[in-house]
């Protein structure tokens, strides 16, 4: 069929208001499908990190609204197989104003660097940030979004915890994938709270000595505490973050359930459009058989007529799913993966041959009868 591309090409684009349209279209849904399909291979194809795959979170079995004593910490670092445990709390709290979103955690800055490595921050500041029972850090999209540099003062005026506290910058760390974080000095909250809630806490951070151990830590950790009030379950911190998703519902089957839709939708858009192509030449049809083609020929070159233009629809959406991406990853995210969402090859590949699919399937009822038609009925039918 590759000799008939010059004619399929050409007939492609015979009119042109309906076949821009059509690529434009298809484009549009295109990148929306090509988005949410960024976005599912984000939150469930992509590998942990070296770093979060020696990492594993210890929360409380029931939920993360139950919190754990924090003695459970030295109990953890017994195990064999446990490089280091960190108190890690959630804050949340107000920045100025309610709309100022980034997260906001509690850690135990002496044991903070030699878990979470890749938060590169250069030596002084580390310093001044364990020295400073006050001081936090910072990622750099906060420092530039509210114009804060080091030595500056900061209030966070809590919500979960009735307190309102107030922190001096002491560091500014540049890391892609959490560039929007606050840590600050956990033992400061526990300080201002009361004795009742001072000695509880939401997750533990556990370093293991490698990965492999993961699955045997983790068992262990949860079996060390199976009898106690307050009983544990321990997740890979990978697992730990696709939790926060699950709870906001069964989100695979959202997306799987929306690119469905949108996939249907344009077929059926492309499906009218073919069909109304092809009623218009049911003579050119007759033509070309009395010129020789074949049924399989014609078949073929309205078939290419409709993959030809939705494979153009998908380049184009292609191009727009990757302009949106970027616009996402410059925008506030709660979830690590949207602030490097991109159009991975994988997903570039599917979202054209989708293209090439939706093409097919939608033209191969008007094709067929096209292909069908004989010389005297395409003669009756022009008239």
């Amino acid at each position: 069929m590759l000799r008939y591309f010059p004619l399929i090409a050409k007939n492609a684009m015979r009119n042109r208001r309906r076949s821009i349209l059509t690529i434009c279209s298809v484009g549009a849904s295109l990148c929306l499908l090509g988005v949410l399909m960024a976005i599912y291979h984000a939150f469930f194809f992509t590998p942990p990190t070296p770093e979060q795959a020696r990492r594993l979170v210890t929360r409380n079995r029931i939920s993360l609204a139950n919190a754990m004593p924090v003695a459970y910490r030295d109990k953890i670092a017994t195990i064999s197989g446990v490089r280091g445990v960190m108190v890690m709390q959630w804050f949340g709290g107000v920045y100025k104003e309610p709309k100022n979103m980034f997260a906001r955690f509690g850690v135990e800055p002496d044991r903070f660097f030699n878990i979470m490595p890749e938060i590169n921050v250069p030596p002084d500041q580390q310093k001044a940030f364990i020295a400073d029972r006050t001081g936090c850090i910072i990622g750099k999209d906060i420092a530039t979004k509210f114009n804060l540099k080091v030595g500056d003062r900061m209030t966070l005026v809590g919500d979960i915890f009735p307190v309102t506290l107030d922190f001096t910058v002491r560091g500014i760390f540049d890391f892609t994938e959490a560039n929007d974080v606050m840590y600050f000095n956990v033992q400061y909250l526990f300080e201002s709270l009361s004795a009742k809630r001072r000695d509880s806490v939401g997750t533990f951070t556990i370093l293991m000595d490698s990965p492999d151990d993961a699955g045997r830590i983790a068992n262990a950790i949860d079996d060390m505490f199976h009898n106690a009030p307050d009983q544990t379950r321990t997740e890979s911190e990978k697992a730990f973050q696709l939790g926060f998703i699950s709870m906001m519902g069964n989100v695979k089957m959202f997306l799987l359930s929306i690119c469905a839709a949108v996939t249907f939708t344009i077929i059926l858009v492309s499906a009218n459009t073919m069909a109304m192509s092809v009623r218009e030449r049911i003579r050119e049809v007759g033509v070309l058989k009395t010129l020789g083609f074949t049924q399989g020929e014609i078949l073929g070159i309205v078939l290419g007529e409709a993959a030809f233009l939705s494979f153009i629809g998908g380049l184009l959406g292609y191009s727009l799913a990757v302009l949106l991406t970027l616009v996402i990853r410059q925008a506030p995210a709660f979830f690590a993966e949207l602030k490097t969402l991109t159009i991975v090859p994988p997903v570039a590949a599917a979202l054209l041959a989708i293209a090439v699919f939706i093409g097919l399937v939608s033209s191969i009822i008007p094709a067929w009868n096209a292909s069908r038609t004989n010389i005297i009925d395409s003669l009756r039918y022009s008239g």
